[in-house]
């Protein structure tokens, strides 16, 4: 495997950016890509840092991508920076300009833990023609369907804005709308620990998707809001991936 740290320039955002990006060393490629968000208070480095994903993926004809999310949900904000376009526009744009990526949505997989749970979703549902499969670790997945005042927290309110229940950032209102119009929705995969703060957010989507009869894997494991147990079911999500992807 080889490892690449990236440095471009991002033309939605207008600034530089960085990933990193693991990539395999065997087999003739392209290969699926497989997008992997972080955490509100973490960077694009944090899942090479704090688990071994490298090793996990050693022998999958799969290329990792671990892009910057920064603070904004990879969602486009109220007021502020549009991260779900610099997410498909720059990123993916980006990857399959370069390396060696299937440029198709049965080649495209993303996922993360809290904010880039819900990021992870909310591009999966918002782009379903994009990924074939999303999972979320952890997920704040109530984070653009709660209604959240400018007072009492100014730095969500102008990512999510005044109105958030049925708009683009909301998770609910974006599984209704694909499920109202037949549309494709990508495989999903939802966990959580049962000692995790944001374990009745995950509770709540879940009894939402089967109220709606839409197919998804859902899981609770002992375990916070911590590295040790994202370290532990990542190696799940790889699994559930690579079944959505075709890969052996």
């Amino acid at each position: 495997m080889s490892l690449v740290h990236v440095s471009f320039f991002s033309n939605v955002l207008q600034k530089c950016v960085q990933m990193n990006v693991i990539l395999p060393d065997k087999g003739p490629g392209p290969f699926a890509t497989f997008y992997l968000l972080h955490g509100l208070s973490d960077d694009y480095s944090i899942w090479l840092r704090r688990t071994s994903i490298e090793r996990y993926v050693e022998n999958l004809p799969l290329i990792v991508v671990m892009p910057d999310g920064y603070r904004g949900f990879y969602t486009d904000a109220h007021q502020g920076p549009a991260y779900g376009r610099y997410m498909i526009e720059d990123v993916v744009a980006y990857t399959e300009r370069v390396f060696p990526a299937i440029r198709k949505r049965a080649g495209r997989c993303i996922g993360g833990l809290s904010m880039g749970g819900y990021g992870a979703l909310r591009l999966a549902l918002a782009h379903p023609d994009m990924f074939v499969s999303a999972n979320s670790h952890s997920g704040a997945c109530q984070a653009g369907h709660k209604v959240i005042l400018p007072l009492k927290d100014p730095e969500f309110f102008r990512v999510f804005g005044p109105a958030q229940q049925g708009s683009a950032h909301d998770l609910f209102a974006l599984t209704a709308r694909l499920k109202r119009q037949r549309a494709r929705i990508p495989k999903l995969r939802i966990d959580v620990g049962t000692d995790d703060f944001l374990i009745q957010d995950n509770r709540v989507f879940h009894a939402h998707l089967e109220k709606l009869g839409v197919r998804h894997e859902y899981a609770e494991f002992p375990g916070t809001h911590c590295w040790e147990y994202w370290d532990l079911h990542i190696r799940e999500a790889l699994a559930f991936h690579c079944r959505a992807l075709g890969i052996s």
